[in-house]
């Protein structure tokens, strides 16, 4: 069963929400929808704030070793 949701947010944002939902070919119902969908089937978004949790996978899949290692170089060479 469906019903009706009615959410306020600021005129910016439902822009870019139909903006995306447009370029998407979907509405912004159904983003909205799968965006629930996805957080409640994810453990470890529940933990994470709601900006944080937004912001998950946007640069794809980085390996931490690889990149603490390239971290610990860059302090070695700063300061060594």
């Amino acid at each position: 069963m469906q019903t009706k949701l009615t959410l306020r947010m600021d005129d910016t944002v439902i822009r870019k929400a139909k903006k995306l939902a447009h370029k998407r070919g979907t509405s912004v119902s159904r983003i909205f929808s799968d965006f629930i969908t996805e957080a409640e089937d994810d453990p470890e978004l529940d933990e994470l704030g709601a900006i944080t949790a937004s912001m998950v996978g946007v640069l794809g899949d980085v390996d931490l070793e690889d990149e603490r290692e390239d971290y610990r170089k860059h302090l070695e060479d700063k300061y060594l």
